[in-house]
């Protein structure tokens, strides 16, 4: 199988966006290059950019590791690449809106009303909210692959949609600022566009989403706690927008309004950005044994006194069910055509779809529909025939619970692993933000599949990150 290198043809040489960093790395003696790695780890490790394992006997805490070699994208690129997350996102809000009130995409038959109604991720609840510039996903994390088209040239494809409580951003902020630390050089040699801006960007939409009448919004940040995976990245946040970093305890609600329990009394809140999932935050509502969130936050919700970014019942847009149908949702709202493709992917609740599935399972990539983190999927090429088998038996018995996509080449990059410089597996999360406008900053979390052959870039599951660069010109 041919992969696309990001820095390297097949014919040999190197691509023109990065030749002045290429002909810099190579006059880098690897002693040196050893010693970046190793006070790049330190650094992480000091400053505490972990993320938890559950379930991981050997301890809860580890460091995402971090490769030196940035991922280059050219400004024309990046270009198209924006303008499709923008279109995608735009899509993806208007149907949000468009299920939780007149339904016209199901009426229609453009998406099955029973995989929209009957989806976990659905909430009722959410029934004829108003929210503000009718937004629902605030912040929308996009990966996107690249694999070698026909024509030998790299074609983007959005892999998935994450639209719930996405996260890695923080990770994007701090690699940037190591690489800045690490190689200031690099940096005035270089016309890199700058990501440093988007707690200011995130902190604006969010504003821009409180209810209406409210000049002066209070915005915080909802975290589980301490013990969850991504608090590194909530605590973060919060301290780079500038506002408060609460626990469901430290929230209550009178009169329909959600107050932060301060110092000085009693503050109402007009947005909350939570880390939370839906079924956690309203224990009179939604799971009554929830100990992390607000009693009454629905009410002050469904009142406009409140807003919520992601909105509760995000999920139904991001579920890997829906994701076949999101080119059919831009040609329907936006009637535009897709400027960036899905991977072709066969429902396995399709009996025709099920029979080919059942038949290439070595060739295919299969995934839970509710699945995420690159857990509940099967790798055909990567797996065992017994595997194979087993996974079989669990799409027969759950034929809707699958999708399955081709094994797709996804491009490489050169990165540092214990033999020296390698080609490596990757992909990228932008993350995309909405509020009266629809704005991206200039990169994205490059994830890179550290083993050599995997495909898999989840951090859960060994992957590392990259500093991703957008170039100006």
């Amino acid at each position: 199988m041919r992969f696309y290198d990001e820095m390297t043809p097949a014919e040999g040489g190197v691509r023109p966006h990065y030749a002045p960093y290429a002909h810099w790395l190579a006059q880098q003696p690897p002693d040196t290059m050893r010693a970046k790695r190793e006070e790049a780890e330190l650094i992480f490790r000091r400053v505490g950019i972990t993320f938890a394992v559950y379930g991981d006997e050997a301890g809860t805490e580890r460091l995402i590791p971090f490769d030196l070699i940035p991922r280059i994208i050219p400004a024309a690129e990046w270009k198209q690449l924006e303008a499709g997350l923008k279109q995608r996102v735009t899509a993806l809000n208007r149907f949000l809106h468009d299920v939780y009130h007149d339904q016209e995409i199901l009426k229609a038959g453009i998406v099955p009303a029973e995989q929209v109604i009957g989806n976990a991720q659905f909430r009722p609840e959410m029934m004829g909210i108003d929210l503000p510039h009718q937004v629902y996903a605030q912040i929308a994390g996009i990966d996107i692959v690249r694999a070698e088209n026909a024509a030998g040239e790299g074609e983007y494809y959005v892999l998935e949609d994450n639209l719930r409580v996405p996260s890695g951003v923080s990770y994007m902020l701090e690699n940037r600022r190591m690489m800045m630390r690490l190689f200031p050089e690099l940096f005035s040699r270089y016309g890199v566009a700058p990501v440093a801006h988007y707690p200011d960007m995130l902190l604006e939409k969010l504003r821009a989403v409180a209810p209406p009448g409210v000049s002066d919004p209070t915005v915080v940040v909802l975290t589980p706690g301490m013990y969850n995976s991504a608090y590194f990245e909530h605590a973060f946040l919060a301290q780079q927008m500038g506002v408060e970093l609460v626990e469901g305890q430290d929230l209550f609600v009178r009169d329909d309004f959600v107050y932060m329990r301060t110092t000085q009394g009693p503050q109402r809140v007009d947005v909350i950005y939570r880390r939370i999932d839906d079924d956690f935050l309203d224990p009179k509502v939604f799971r009554a044994d929830s100990a992390i969130g607000c009693a009454g936050l629905m009410r002050a919700y469904r009142a406009g006194n409140v807003n919520l970014a992601n909105a509760i019942g995000t999920g139904v847009a991001d579920d890997k069910s829906i994701y076949p149908y999101v080119p059919r949702m831009i040609a329907f709202y936006l009637g535009e055509k897709p400027l960036l493709n899905n991977v072709p992917t066969r429902m396995c609740r399709e009996p025709e779809s099920l029979a080919y599935v059942l038949e290439h399972l070595p060739d295919l990539v299969v995934k839970e529909v509710h699945g995420a983190g690159g857990y509940g999927m099967l790798v055909g090429p990567a797996s065992t025939q017994a595997e194979i088998a087993a996974f079989a038996e669990k799409i027969k018995a759950h034929p809707d619970h699958y999708i399955a996509q081709p094994t797709l080449a996804l491009s490489t990059c050169p990165t540092y692993v214990e033999s020296g410089i390698a080609p490596r597996h990757l992909d990228l999360r932008p993350f995309v933000l909405s509020g009266k406008t629809v704005s991206i900053v200039p990169g994205g979390l490059t994830r890179v599949a550290l083993a050599e052959g995997s495909l898999v870039v989840n951090s859960s599951q060994g992957g590392g990150t990259k500093d991703t660069w957008v170039l100006e010109k």
